[in-house]
This record gives C-alpha cells, structure tokens and sequence, in this order.
C-alpha cells in the first residue's frame, strides 16, 4: 500500500528573489508539479501551502482600490481567494507535469475552512503582519477608521497585525478523506485555511479576521486523513542548531522528546512551527520531517532532511 503524505510548502516556496508576478510564481508551481508527478507512483499525495505573499498582495490591492460603492474584502475572504489562486497554480503545474509522462492526473482543490475558537489567546494578542506598510500616522488613523490593531514591523514602517489562532478541526475533512481514497491528489488547508468558528447556540460557521500558520494546518490537516508522514517543505534541508554561525550543525534523525530541548534555538516566525508542527505530529506515532524540495526524495526514505519520530 502507499503511504500517505502531507507536503506543507511555504507561501514563499512560490516566489524566488521576490518575484511577485503570476508568471514567475506560475513557473516554480511547476517545479512543485514535477515533484508531485515523481513521488506519486508510491504515495498518496495532499498538499497543503502558505500563502504569506499572495494574500499581502490581493490585500493591497483590495484596500487601495477599496470605494463605498465597492468595498475590500474582508481578510478570511481574502484568504479564500488566495486559496483558489494558488490551487489553481498547482493543479495546472501538476496535470502539466503528469502529461509529460503520458498520464491523466486526477488532481482537485478544496477551498478549506478551518476552525479555531474564539477564546484562543491570539485574538487578546494580534501578532501577524499583514498588508502593506504605512508610515506611523496613516497607520494609526486607519487603526482608529478600521478597528485594526497595529504595529511597527522591525523598523521597516507599521502594519496591520492580526491573530494568528491554533487550528482544532477543518470543516472539509471528509470530503478531503474520500477524494484521497479515490486516488486523486488533494490540495487543501491553503494558506493555513479560512478561518471560521462555530456559533455558540446554531453551531454555525462563521468567519473570522485572523491568520493560521500552514505549518500548524498542515499537521492537523495530516492528523485528520490518517496520513503516515507530514512534511514542512521549506528553503533548507534541514532544521539546524546554532543557525547561520560557524557552528552550525544540521539536526538529522531524532525523537521528539530529544528535540524539546532545541526548541529554544529557533525563531517564531521562522523554523520554531515548522519544528513544533513535526514535532506534534511525531507524538502522535507518524513521521515528521523538515526538509527542502531538493532533498525531499530522500527523505521520505529517511536519508535527509530533519526527521523526528515518537
């Protein structure tokens, strides 16, 4: 039987040297759509991806060509809009590569909501940047027109910042199950997934302004179909201690009770829910692995990249 795969890949894995346009993202999408046409003959493929950069720019335009004739979207619909734009991405790049070997590719996108609670701690504390950058006095006069939090960005000017919620269930989950055991590849939870919560009374959907990190929807998204291996696709092989010095030293096969005590080395908004997302997969008894395209063959077949079992 083949083994089932969760890739998770960063927003920026579709950009290269800040390319911005749909071309250029469209041309590494095919290099993701080679990987994908490789690996399928020996795993069930699910794909789930970021979408940092894409969402910065459909809110950007949205707010700047925002009337009261024709208002911005919200964020959570923005999210859903950048879902449909990268799907769409993928699943061309993937029947393009399939086609090349002879084959069909049987590939579908599930625009995908995902639930978080209301009294997650993120929305007391918004944290994640979003939008474009505004000058203190702009961005303090919007926050006072918007009712949005925001803050200065690591002396590059002030943003916009929003929560950034745990996911705990995605409402599609069984539509994504039944289309894997069908045999089509999947791509859902992008962006971390449209954040919604569930009414008190009805229990019904509702969205709501916040950002879920893809790492963390990406392993819930594993936990739920079953998969056997979870992958946080990233820009490095590995996930190293002592980063960037002359110390560096590159974390190989490893439990995840030995790799708590690295936690401190990495970065929040950087490697530290890429590892916290293997990690909390690992618990769970599959296999967590943090590694680069480049290296990602080898290792689902555990001879590269950071890997970390229970």
């Amino acid at each position: 039987m083949k083994k089932r795969i969760v890739l998770a890949l960063g927003g920026n894995a579709l950009q290269k040297q800040g390319e911005v346009s749909a071309e250029a993202q469209k041309k590494v999408a095919n290099e993701v759509g080679e990987m994908v046409a490789e690996l399928a003959p020996n795993y069930e493929i699910v794909l789930a991806h970021g979408n940092g950069p894409q969402v910065g720019n459909i809110l950007i335009h949205e707010e700047s060509a925002s009337t009261e004739s024709a208002p911005a979207m919200p964020l959570e619909t923005a999210v859903a809009m950048s879902q449909g734009q990268i799907g769409y991405w993928l699943t061309q790049a993937i029947n393009n590569a399939f086609l090349k070997r002879g084959k069909n590719a049987k590939v579908a996108t599930v625009v995908s909501q995902v639930v978080v609670s209301k009294d997650d701690p993120a929305f007391d504390n918004p944290t994640k940047p979003i939008g474009q950058f505004y000058t203190e006095s702009e961005a303090k006069k919007l926050a006072k027109e918007k009712g949005w939090t925001v803050k200065e960005d690591a002396g590059r000017g002030w943003r916009r910042v929003v929560p950034s919620p745990k996911p705990i269930d995605i409402v599609e989950k069984k539509t994504i199950s039944e289309l894997i055991e069908d045999g089509i590849i999947v791509i859902a939870a992008g962006g971390g997934g449209i954040p919604v919560y569930r009414t008190k009374i009805l229990r019904r959907l509702k969205g709501v302004d916040a950002v879920i990190d893809k790492d963390f929807a990406g392993e819930k998204l594993a936990e739920l179909v079953k998969a056997d291996i979870f992958v946080s696709v990233t820009a490095v092989s590995n996930a190293c201690v002592k980063f960037g010095t002359p110390d560096e030293e590159a974390i190989g096969e490893i439990s995840a009770k030995e790799m708590e005590k690295y936690l401190p080395e990495f970065k929040a908004g950087s490697m530290l829910p890429k590892v916290q997302a293997a990690m909390a997969f690992a618990e769970k008894g599959g296999t967590g692995i943090i590694t680069d395209i480049d290296h990602l063959k080898e290792a689902l077949k555990g001879k590269a990249g950071t890997i970390i079992k229970k």
